[in-house]
């Protein structure tokens, strides 16, 4: 591991910690060269499978959800701790079913549920852009079955 700093090649490790809801370890590094202390995160590196709706296959991209969830929650009082926290739940469950390719589909659906119980109006601002609403009739549908 480089040190982000200098760029030195030798850093030790400080402490390891297991992340609780995924297959994650923390790592606190230190410069062996500069001293700066900085954090890593190891995750295993077995690729998960999304089977788009035009038909192609592309490699499960976390930081796709992740940036998807921040327009999301833009202006609304959630911890970027959180959204990880949801996608890491949503790829354990995804690595425990085995079920590859998983479907772009099934994936926003799992998206959408973990979303509605952290907070309903990131919940329909997701929908709004997942589910493409045609017109505000879509919208206060969805608005309904949220009550």
């Amino acid at each position: 591991m480089h040190c982000p700093q200098c760029g030195h090649p030798q850093t030790r490790v400080i402490d390891s910690r297991s992340q609780e809801s995924s297959n994650a370890i923390k790592r606190r590094r230190e410069c062996l060269s500069c001293g700066h202390r900085f954090t890593t995160f190891e995750r295993c590196e077995d690729p998960l499978e999304v089977l788009k709706s035009d038909g192609s296959i592309q490699a499960f991209d976390r930081n796709k959800i992740l940036v998807g969830l921040m327009r999301a929650t833009i202006k609304r009082d959630i911890d970027t701790s959180k959204l990880n926290e949801l996608i890491d739940d949503i790829e354990f469950e995804l690595r425990a079913s085995a079920q590859t390719p998983v479907s772009s589909h099934t994936l926003g659906d799992m998206v959408l549920k973990r979303l509605q119980k952290l907070d309903k109006v990131a919940y329909i601002r997701f929908a709004s852009v997942y589910r493409d609403f045609k017109d505000i009739d879509e919208f206060i549908d969805e608005l309904n079955k949220l009550r």
